[in-house]
């Protein structure tokens, strides 16, 4: 059996760029809803993860990576609201196991850590989107959250194929 291990990372050496260079490129041409659609090259990819390090980095977003082994297996990250009405919310952007590993309970595995590290903030809510037309909101729900809303047809997959965006919520 496999060690699996999620843990929040609040700094991102040029190792750890890398690997989640890869997973992104790799989820992306496999078909992930994590921004992208195939096929991407690690450059199209690379501008959005470096904004993502630099949100990181301000501590204005958090970092759960997903390890199997010691090795780098997928990530998630945990954006607090900047309101300070709204601190007791956290979005969760970019879940993501890589292509190899899915199917295998990682998923669930890399979200139970997304709330455990949420809780250990103090978050008490924590809301998503999710892409129509990928079975995501499904695994979405079964882990506890529930649809409140649609954008319709606010993300554009290519010519004539709009998708709407499925806005969930799950209290912690």
């Amino acid at each position: 059996m496999s060690a699996a291990e999620v843990q929040a990372v609040a700094a991102v050496d040029e190792a750890l760029r890398r690997e989640l260079l890869t997973c992104w490129t790799d989820v992306s041409n496999a078909g992930g809803a994590v921004g992208f659609v195939p096929p991407v090259t690690e450059d199209d990819v690379a501008p959005a993860l470096d904004e993502l390090v630099r949100r990181v980095r301000e501590g204005r977003a958090l970092l759960a990576l997903l390890t199997v082994d010691g090795a780098t297996t997928g990530f998630a990250v945990l954006a607090r609201a900047a309101s300070p009405l709204r601190q007791h919310w956290a979005t969760v952007f970019r879940v993501q196991v890589h292509p190899s590993r899915q199917g295998t309970g990682l998923g669930r595995v890399l979200m139970a850590g997304v709330h455990a590290i949420a809780r250990d903030e103090g978050l008490e809510f924590l809301h998503l989107g999710a892409r129509a037309g990928t079975g995501a909101d499904a695994f979405y729900r079964r882990l506890g959250y529930r649809e409140v809303g649609r954008l319709p047809g606010a993300v554009r997959v290519g010519p004539g194929d709009d998708r709407d965006e499925i806005l969930l919520v799950c209290r912690l």
